[in-house]
């Protein structure tokens, strides 16, 4: 995995840990031993949540969610691990950065989840976080370790889907099954112009801003991660680190600084 290449030492802790991320949209897991993610998965129900964490058996456990309450989640965890459950909660929790955002109550916790991954691998340098799934967000890690914020924005299918909501005529159009290949810039009919208008109208948006971004901090790192990741990889120019393990791995630096600490 990318991470794998990017994690030179591993951690003094030598700790065996299980993410869990509940999103929007999936639930995903991520099982790190010595800060190396071994084995991910998404698209998770319960049980198969369950089913992992009996089969692996991690010492300690994280739990983020931007979707539903974490205790139910937590509860069923702290029922099977040894260790520590930690709920992560965006305005409390400590960790290993600094959290620079105006209303940390508000912030969801895979933005800053994804922060802290990003400022982890990419340690003392500008870092530009672009995770494209349900919502598009474009965030800022500082090279001195502190979480600015950044934008959000909807993502791809939302756009899609809010075209055919809130009009009386246009069709509901499907993403392209393969959205890495080019799409025409000018539609010679509805679906083609609909197509252009959220397909190239949101790869010009991240553009803009990391062409922004680039602009004011010199030597910025740009990270894509989400499952959006691969179409708008595609569509930027200069050197881009796509890692689509980024929420995970954030989540499990947090519970390492938790647990070190």
């Amino acid at each position: 995995m990318f991470v794998d290449q990017l994690v030179s030492t591993l951690s003094a802790y030598r700790l065996r840990t299980f993410s869990l991320d509940i999103g929007n949209t999936a639930v995903k897991y991520g099982y790190f031993q010595d800060d190396v993610l071994v084995e991910s998965a998404t698209h998770q129900t319960p049980d198969q949540v369950r089913a992992a964490v009996q089969r692996l058996q991690p010492e300690h456990a994280i739990v983020a969610s931007v979707a539903e309450p974490t205790a139910t989640w937590a509860t069923e965890l702290c029922d099977t691990l040894p260790g520590l459950v930690l709920e992560f909660v965006p305005a409390s929790t400590p960790l290993p950065i600094q959290n620079g955002y105006a209303t940390p109550h508000t912030l969801g916790a895979d933005r800053l989840a994804a922060a802290v991954g990003a400022a982890w691998l990419l340690h003392g340098r500008n870092v530009m976080i672009i995770d494209a799934g349900t919502a598009i967000k474009c965030d800022l890690v500082d090279a001195n370790g502190v979480f600015r914020g950044g934008s959000i924005s909807p993502g791809l299918a939302m756009r899609f889907q809010a075209l055919h909501t809130f009009t009386g005529r246009l069709p509901l159009v499907e993403r392209p099954a393969n959205l890495v290949t080019p799409i025409a810039f000018t539609g010679d009919n509805t679906l083609s112009a609909i197509q252009s208008g959220v397909l190239n109208g949101a790869a010009a948006e991240v553009r803009g801003f990391v062409e922004e971004y680039r602009a004011q901090y010199p030597g910025l790192a740009v990270v894509l991660a989400g499952g959006d990741a691969a179409f708008f990889h595609a569509r930027l120019k200069g050197s881009i680190f796509v890692i689509p393990e980024l929420v995970l791995l954030g989540l499990h630096r947090i519970l390492v600084h938790h647990v070190s600490t």
